[in-house]
């Protein structure tokens, strides 16, 4: 379908089974996206702010670390604040943090795996599941 990055540094590609831009963003829905402190660095650089005002406005603590804010989402209950809910794409993606960077860190995603088969199975390529 496409290559992607490793996500090691190596430079190295790896060829994928899966295909983001037909998939609603469902990682982007997942309660935990934790950010580490480069992240945060990374996103207050993307927007201009300085590392507490990044941290202060775009995450809080959930069960002790550092994650992204929701949104309520008209897909999912809520998703990333970062997700663009009308193209379903991230809006800092060159900012995005690490766990995103090597989602899914295989060559096939299971959710695109399962989406693929109910689009296939309903016969209709913009089917999207209930949540």
């Amino acid at each position: 379908m496409s290559a992607v990055s490793n996500g090691n540094g190596n430079g190295r590609t790896l060829n994928v089974l899966y295909n983001c831009s037909k998939c609603p963003a469902y990682c982007c829905s997942y309660d935990r996206i934790d950010v580490t402190k480069r992240d945060l660095l990374r996103i207050a650089k993307h927007f201009g702010l300085s590392y507490q005002q990044a941290e202060k406005r775009h995450t809080k603590v959930a069960k002790g670390d550092r994650v992204l804010r929701h949104h309520k989402d008209h897909i999912y209950k809520h998703v990333c604040v970062f997700l663009d809910q009308e193209t379903r794409r991230c809006t800092i993606y060159n900012a995005r943090p690490a766990v995103c960077r090597e989602y899914p860190e295989t060559r096939r995603c299971g959710y695109y795996d399962f989406l693929a088969f109910e689009r296939r199975r309903s016969g209709d390529d913009e089917f999207i599941p209930d949540a």
